[in-house]
């Protein structure tokens, strides 16, 4: 089997829950993977968004989550998981609205679609700092991804006050 990922909340290219978006309790949803291959001493996590703001007139990429360091053993990670909920060693780096960890859908008009993508790496990354951003962690991957795998659900504009 190809390494894969999925959600329980949501299946692929269908709508992600409201409760794990700004307009719910934006927790993070839960996720799991499966059929590594051989040799993967660690995953990161990078869910971002190419159609902000607009999906008719797309500008730029908002990075929604990036997560490193998973342990090799790791092969889920539950609903609302970020902060001091990973497991022992995972770091998380800032996304474009300026925190750390999970920010969830918020798009300001139209359906934007959501990349959660895996990758399973042939080794630990060293600490890349609390600031790391997705451009960086991917240049630290670089030589030695294994595999990736992407789920992708999607999300429509609301009624609250959006930031991306």
């Amino acid at each position: 089997m190809p390494f894969a990922i999925r959600s329980s909340a949501f299946r692929p290219l269908a709508d992600i829950p409201e409760q794990y978006t700004c307009e719910g309790a934006d927790r993070a949803p839960p996720l799991d993977w499966r059929d590594a291959p051989k040799g993967t001493m660690s995953f990161a996590l990078i869910v971002d968004d190419p159609d902000a703001p607009d999906p008719a007139a797309p500008k730029r990429v908002w990075v929604h989550w990036v997560l490193y360091n998973l342990p090799a053993d790791t092969h889920a990670l539950a609903e609302g998981a970020s902060g001091t909920s990973l497991p022992d060693g995972a770091r998380e780096g800032e996304h474009d609205g300026g925190g750390h960890g999970w920010s969830g859908p918020c798009p300001p008009i139209g359906t934007h679609r959501y990349f959660h993508k895996i990758y399973a790496l042939d080794a630990m990354l060293p600490d890349l700092g609390a600031r790391v951003s997705k451009a960086d962690l991917l240049r630290a991957m670089e030589g030695h991804v294994l595999a990736q795998a992407e789920l992708v659900g999607t999300y429509a504009a609301g009624r609250r006050e959006r930031r991306d």
